[in-house]
């Protein structure tokens, strides 16, 4: 790790991830995974759960059925996998610990966006439920044009809307595959949680156990703008939808 390249830096542009990083979901994908692939007598292990974690559910319905070794049955698994994550999450999303401090933080030096693999309906309730929505101007998803994590088209996609270079942008994942994308995208990486892999480790330039790191905060808090009552969220008035690997706001 490189965290010289994160606390020397002021990022011109943010882009978070969504499940597991602003909003506690990914325990939802963890166990929508585990209620399909129990259906077929498999028991996943830590390979699959890290494996897994972070991928597109069309990929990851390509991976249960492997596991399971019923490659008849891709369709049916990811169906299955995105109509039970879809039951669980809408048991009401909290924010991760120290998420909405940050991007309230954040938000005040550089323009946010929200780079995920998620559908994007998903997001948005996800978002608009620990009320972070009105801070991001782009909400980039898999589309016709933008390939799903762990390749680096989101985190393009999001930095080139925000109208930032991609060495300027600031990605803050929770996943390997993640931390792929946004490392193959160009971006500097804040990796958060609380037992990293090695492979994670190694792609972050900084690691926290999570966003309420005290130096991460004094350092979110020390950038020009940032400090509590200086500057205005950089978001415009209006809200809007987002799209399939297209920006959320006009």
């Amino acid at each position: 790790m490189t965290s010289h390249r994160i606390y020397d830096w002021t990022p011109q542009a943010v882009v978070f991830d969504c499940d597991g990083t602003l909003v506690d979901t990914e325990r939802h994908w963890e166990q929508a995974r585990d209620i399909v692939l129990s259906g077929y007598g498999v028991v996943p292990d830590a390979e699959f759960a890290e494996s897994s974690k972070g991928l597109h559910y069309t990929e990851c319905g390509a991976l249960m059925a492997r596991l399971a070794d019923r490659p008849d049955a891709v369709g049916d698994m990811t169906e299955q996998l995105l109509a039970s994550f879809r039951e669980l999450v809408a048991q009401r999303p909290v924010p991760v610990v120290g998420a909405q401090d940050l991007v309230r933080n954040l938000g005040r030096i550089a323009p946010l966006a929200v780079a995920s693999n998620c559908p994007v309906d998903v997001v948005e309730f996800c978002l608009e439920s620990v009320g972070l929505r009105p801070h991001f101007r782009h909400i980039v998803v898999p589309g016709t044009d933008v390939l799903p994590k762990p390749r680096p088209d989101a985190y393009a996609e999001a930095a080139r809307r925000l109208g930032a270079e991609r060495g300027d942008t600031l990605a803050v994942e929770d996943s390997v595959n993640g931390l792929k994308a946004a490392v193959g995208a160009g971006l500097r990486v804040i990796g958060v949680g609380r037992q990293p892999s090695k492979e994670g480790l190694a792609l972050a330039d900084l690691w926290v156990d999570t966003l309420a790191d005290p130096e991460l905060v004094a350092w979110a808090k020390s950038r020009p703008g940032a400090a509590t009552g200086s500057g205005q969220p950089l978001v415009p008035k209006q809200s809007g939808s987002a799209e399939s690997g297209t920006e959320a706001l006009p």
